[in-house]
């Protein structure tokens, strides 16, 4: 049986949402205690090259792209498929927006790239940072399982 807060994207028929929120000076504090490690166990390059490249602004950006990476595991119902953190990428356009890229595993189970629409907002203020990640299929399933 297929339960609406448990199944894949891939398998549902309604949008979605995921938001999370993340306390800024706790990502500082991983920051500090494990430097480049933290980083690169959680980020894409890409994502890192970001963040670091105003070291005042690094925490709140790795914040963002925390609670970004949850509220996507959330809203694509990945919670418990243990992805890991580098497949769900946080992409900054040129006019500042951001949307999502999944990579392996991940895209594989939402059924990226092409079978859903997504949308991503961030924001940070004082010592806090959130996402919200919409998905809605863009084909109908077939599963009448649920």
């Amino acid at each position: 049986m297929v339960t609406a807060s448990s199944a894949p994207l891939h398998q549902m028929d309604q949008l979605r949402v995921g938001i999370d929120l993340v306390q800024i000076s706790r990502i500082r504090e991983s920051i500090a205690a494990f430097g480049e490690r933290f980083a690169q166990r959680l980020f894409t390059p890409d994502e890192i090259a970001y963040a670091s490249a105003e070291e005042t602004l690094a925490a709140e950006r790795f914040a963002a792209r925390f609670a970004a990476k949850e509220a996507a595991l959330k809203a694509f119902g990945l919670s418990h498929a243990g992805i890991d953190w580098r497949e769900i990428e946080v992409l900054r356009h040129a006019d500042g927006h951001c949307s999502l890229r999944l990579h392996g595993k991940a895209a594989s189970l939402a059924g990226a790239p092409l079978d859903h629409e997504t949308a991503l907002s961030l924001s940070h203020e004082g010592d806090y940072a959130v996402a919200i990640v919409t998905a809605l299929p863009t084909s109908p399933t077939t599963n009448n399982s649920h």
